[in-house]
């Protein structure tokens, strides 16, 4: 397998990580809910998906700037999916800001608008297909 493949490869996993996550953490935070009202709950697996998905995150944007630069793909693409990328990077961190001082719904619909920027960006990739 070339190196490039593999990069390839651990962008892909590490984007699937992250926008899956955010499907499966919404699924999640309304099934904790539906048990119990504990906050702490609540807070725990925010804190975990957040570590793993900062992981994620990170990782795809630095092998999508390197697939990018090694292969010398159209900038204006790159610059598409930056800009979503920045600006769901930007939202992430402001949600984990303000998550402790906001209400469910407020967070719940910061969570949508995340996912949806996320999708944009998947469908950015698929610009290059």
């Amino acid at each position: 397998m070339e190196p490039i493949e593999i990069i390839k490869w651990i962008h892909l996993l590490a984007a699937a990580v992250w926008t899956g996550g955010l499907l499966v953490l919404g699924f999640l935070v309304t099934a904790i809910r539906a048990v119990t009202d504990d906050v702490e709950v609540l807070r725990a697996a925010a804190r975990r998906f957040g570590l793993v998905s900062w992981i994620a995150f990170g990782t795809s944007l630095i092998t999508g700037t390197w697939i990018y630069t090694e292969f010398s793909l159209p900038w204006d693409i790159f610059l598409l999916k930056g800009t979503l990328i920045a600006t769901a990077g930007g939202l992430v961190f402001i949600h984990q800001l303000t998550a402790k001082r906001t209400g469910p719904a407020m967070r719940g619909i910061g969570q949508l608008v995340i996912m949806i920027v996320s999708i944009g960006i998947f469908g950015a990739a698929v610009t290059l297909i």
